[in-house]
């Protein structure tokens, strides 16, 4: 896996013009959708959001390594055009990007990383911002440390559930996307509340919207 990575996470809802087509229609439509995207990134995924959230229908998940720095633009140009002929019947409502790179708080790689170009997608994908607080940055590098380890101690026990950390500091009003990658959202939200009573919590100052997409494979979005 690449130490740089651009990830973009689109989150979209359908139209009146998309409702208002017959089912052939609408099939039709999904077809070109995923024709459309496909094509921009090494790797693209498609999960349904509704009825998880009420204002997103469908979140698109793409990646691709991105050490050259003129590949970002050529990515966001080639995406703005390609979705341009369906905006008709698909509008972006939140867009969530940013970069993959070593952790300062955790030696190389973990088994719970996830990898968006390789092995099956788990059934469900979790996303969502977050931003520190000014303190948090005040404070010492060992003190940020000790924290952090214990949150990173604490994840290790769900070895099932996978974690991309991408970092958009000046990109995007919060400062990083984190995403996970279950089979079990049950056991998902057993995690969180665990490392919300954890004393990095204290130093959160944004971790909303949180969106919660069902994998489906190319053939079955589009079916």
């Amino acid at each position: 896996m690449a130490d740089q990575q651009l990830n973009l996470y689109t989150a979209f809802s359908y139209t009146r013009e998309y409702f208002q087509l017959e089912a052939g229609g609408q099939e039709g439509f999904r077809r070109e959708f995923v024709d459309a995207l496909q094509k921009l990134a090494t790797a693209t995924h498609f999960y349904t959001v509704f009825p998880t959230r009420h204002e997103f229908d469908v979140v698109v998940w793409s990646a691709f390594e991105a050490p050259e720095t003129a590949q970002p633009g050529d990515f966001f140009v080639r995406y703005h055009e390609s979705l341009e002929p369906l905006r008709k019947c698909v509008e972006p409502k939140t867009v969530l990007w940013g970069f993959t790179r070593p952790s300062m708080y955790a030696r190389g790689k973990s088994e719970q990383d996830i990898d968006p170009f390789d092995g099956e997608r788990s059934p469900y994908l979790v996303i969502y911002p977050f931003s520190k607080t000014a303190s948090w940055y005040m404070k010492s590098m060992d003190a940020r440390q000790g924290m952090m380890n214990e949150h990173i101690k604490l994840g290790k026990q769900y070895p099932a559930i996978k974690q991309l950390l991408l970092y958009t500091f000046g990109l995007q009003d919060q400062e990083f996307v984190v995403s996970y990658e279950t089979d079990d959202l049950v056991l998902f939200s057993k995690l969180v509340q665990e490392l919300r009573s954890t004393e990095a919590r204290v130093y959160t100052s944004l971790d909303t919207p949180i969106i919660t997409g069902i994998y489906r494979r190319p053939e079955e979005f589009v079916d």
